[in-house]
């Protein structure tokens, strides 16, 4: 798979929620934490004021734009910005998702809007790059990602069998419409990360390299090489649009994998490792406990409830149940 697609398998983003919104001004809602995810907002008609929590400024949304929030931060859509909001819960009703939502009693203004949990449990890693609002201005009237917002709207407004599949698969279609169009945009110049790394032609030669054979015992000559650049001058502008080292880079995408492994799979230590360009299980448990924190065994007796002590076990349904 190209680099796009391995982050966005790795980070196993679901479809928790997809709703349409409809209003008159003035109105201006206040929506709580994402819990870590994704949300994303497409704006059909109106304007609307988006700000995130922690950020000094905000962003005006025209008819055609598209916004990302990859922090999961406590975010405000609004009419205006001197509008008091109220809270997302009063406008929203998270037991009839997929729905069209009314208020004011007008349609000056109407969105389409979905959010998506991250089932990875690293997926910081990978997402703390991105600024806290990645804007993607439709001026070019992209077919793709119209076609999806508009289709979203008709299923919401009229629900037919199978909605709720349907729903579910365009949501990812916008998503990774929104990444592609982030890219083509280069990355919006904005903040260091993989993703900027994939819209700069040379440097998403190496990281394509890193991706498709983790592996192999990649050098920083061998990746300078792939990129078709001088060793020093890849290093200097890897560090600069990455963030961080090519080796560095290459260690962090390897642990990814190999929590991902020790998550759904029953490989042992002793096949990660080689697969993963180690020569040794030793090699292998000193990166990981140094990007990860923990040892590889300890790491996949923590994710499995079976291999934990039984009164661990007992006190983590007790508290399950008193959960619900």
């Amino acid at each position: 798979m190209d680099p796009l697609s391995n982050v966005l398998s790795l980070l196993k983003p679901k479809n928790y929620l997809s709703a349409g919104f409809e209003a008159a001004a003035p109105w201006a809602i206040q929506f709580p934490d994402q819990q870590e995810g994704i949300k994303c907002v497409a704006v059909i008609s109106g304007e609307c004021w988006l700000s995130v929590e922690g950020m000094s400024d905000g962003v005006w949304l025209k008819p055609g734009d598209f916004a990302l929030l990859p922090s999961g931060r406590p975010f405000l859509m609004a009419s205006g910005r001197e509008v008091k909001p109220v809270p997302a819960a009063e406008i929203f009703d998270p037991s009839r998702p997929g729905r069209v939502m009314r208020l004011n009693d007008g349609d000056a203004f109407s969105s389409v809007s979905s959010r998506f949990g991250l089932e990875s449990q690293h997926a910081g890693l990978l997402l703390k790059a991105l600024p806290p609002i990645v804007v993607i201005r439709d001026e070019n009237g992209e077919a793709g990602l119209r076609w999806s917002v508009e289709r979203m709207m008709q299923e919401m407004r009229e629900p037919q069998p199978g909605g709720f599949l349907v729903l579910q698969h365009l949501a990812h279609m916008l998503l990774v419409q929104a990444l592609r169009l982030h890219l083509a945009d280069g990355a919006g110049s904005v903040g260091a990360g993989w993703l900027l790394a994939l819209s700069d032609r040379q440097l998403s030669r190496a990281m394509s390299a890193i991706h498709d054979e983790p592996g192999q015992r990649w050098t920083l000559e061998a990746l300078a090489l792939v990129a078709g650049m001088s060793r020093s001058s890849f290093a200097e502008r890897f560090r600069q649009v990455v963030g961080m080292a090519p080796i560095d880079y290459l260690a962090r995408w390897r642990m990814l994998l190999a929590c991902d492994r020790l998550e759904n799979t029953d490989q042992p230590v002793s096949v990660i490792a080689p697969a993963l360009g180690y020569e040794s299980e030793a090699a292998f448990s000193t990166a990981f406990k140094r990007i990860v924190g923990c040892s590889p065994r300890r790491y996949a007796r923590d994710r499995d409830p079976d291999a934990r002590p039984l009164n661990e076990r007992i006190g983590m349904v007790t508290s399950f149940s008193l959960a619900l």
